[in-house]
């Protein structure tokens, strides 16, 4: 008699990502960003490996945004590309044969061009440079495992996962599953500073591993490199569709900022530093003219930038995602891992295991400060010449950089500042 799998949950992101992996079923019958020069971090000088992975990512990241946008076009769109990718980036440590090749096509990377191993090392630099704690930007990432107290990892899988994703391994009973999520959500809890509570539930009677993955962005104070003045922030209106407006805090600051627009693409961008070597890139498209430029996403920018004097207005927002990424996978051709095919046997020796869902998270918050808690006014002198006016008060695309490892953070799209 076939064997049910209850599904269990792969939260990743802004959020931490859940990957319960439980026993299988008997088998059945056979982009870098051209705004700005970036430059070199320490540990990457060494050895380029987080240079070497950063294409992939980038073009995993547009095409899993693709996914999404096609899915639901008048929707907002938010999610960590990195995030999703370090995760089963990190399970390829245990797969073998098709799931694991699925799992590397899926994620963009091209094993002829590049091998295993540099892939491993790229992403344990990605984690290295953001565990620096002079950083500005605080990102806060890491992974863990949880695995049955009954199963036996192989040494090799929990030497690998330590040495390349920083990932610990714990012991757990699932037989127990509200002391396991406990366990969990303590865990949780703990690395994100109390930002994340009680993440997991329900797990089922038959999980025996969880890996959890999480990412959070967080500034030191005010996180933008100049912050927006609260007094100069007005209700506007925000143009959603030809039929359709909506009220938003609309923060308004006059200065000079790193942008462009391509002609070709049809589209204006402008660069928002925040402190440290992160930056927010928001594209505007030209009325009309979303579909063109999100068909265009894996081209880079092109056109003159240049750092002119701009009165710049953007909406407050704050903007949330959760996406089935199982599904989103299946669409890409990643489909073995879910099922029970799939051959994760490089984590305990033996094949029945299988990913039973995979579920993405991702929340942020935009305004003047970087932070609600504390108001600053910031006065600037500037010449007395009237500046052009760059207003984003229509749908339009984000992306948040890592400058230093040419890095996709968090990508999305606002068609509504106000949708919850």
């Amino acid at each position: 008699s076939a064997h049910h799998c209850p599904s269990a949950a792969l939260p990743l992101a802004s959020q931490p990502a859940l990957l319960p992996l439980k026993p299988q079923d008997p088998p059945a019958a056979p982009a870098q960003d051209t705004l700005h020069p970036l430059p070199t971090h320490p540990l990457c000088i060494k050895n380029m490996t987080c240079h070497k992975i950063a294409p992939s990512n980038a073009d995993f990241a547009f095409r899993f945004y693709k996914q999404i946008a096609a899915e639901a076009p008048a929707k907002n769109v938010f999610f960590s590309p990195v995030s999703i990718s370090t995760a089963f980036a990190m399970l390829t440590l245990g797969a073998k044969s098709t799931t694991q090749s699925q799992i590397y096509e899926g994620l963009a990377f091209n094993l002829t061009e590049i091998e295993e191993q540099e892939i491993h090392e790229g992403f344990r630099h990605f984690i290295q440079m953001f565990s620096l704690s002079d950083r500005e930007i605080l990102l806060n990432m890491g992974n863990a495992l949880f695995i049955d107290e009954k199963l036996k990892p192989i040494p090799k899988f929990l030497d690998d996962i330590k040495s390349f994703y920083a990932s610990e391994g714990f012991s757990s009973n699932f037989t127990d599953s509200a002391e396991a999520e406990k366990q969990i959500n303590d865990y949780i809890k703990k690395k994100t500073k109390g930002e994340i509570v009680d993440l997991v539930k329900n797990l089922g009677p038959d999980t025996v591993m969880v890996l959890v993955n999480y990412i959070l962005l967080k500034g030191k104070a005010s996180y933008w490199e100049h912050p927006f003045n609260y007094e100069a922030t007005r209700e506007e209106d925000f143009f959603v569709d030809g039929k359709t407006s909506v009220k938003v805090d609309m923060m308004n600051r006059d200065s000079r900022y790193n942008s462009l627009h391509d002609e070709e693409l049809s589209c204006s961008v402008v660069e928002l530093p925040y402190k440290g070597n992160v930056a927010a890139l928001f594209i505007l498209p030209d009325e009309g003219k979303m579909k063109q430029v999100e068909d265009a996403l894996s081209v880079e920018l092109e056109g003159e930038h240049s750092c002119p004097r701009e009165n710049l207005y953007i909406p407050r927002f704050s903007i949330s995602g959760t996406y089935d990424v199982k599904e989103i996978f299946r669409r890409m051709g990643v489909t073995e891992v879910f099922t029970n095919q799939a051959d994760l046997s490089g984590i305990t020796g033996s094949p029945e295991l299988k990913v039973s869902r995979a579920i993405h998270r991702a929340h942020l918050n935009v305004h003047e400060n970087g932070t609600e808690a504390s108001a600053t006014t910031v006065i600037e002198l500037i010449p007395a010449s009237i500046p052009p006016v760059l207003k984003v008060n229509r749908p339009f695309l984000f992306s948040i950089v890592d400058k230093t490892a040419h890095s996709v953070l968090f990508m999305g799209k606002v068609v509504n500042p106000t949708e919850k």
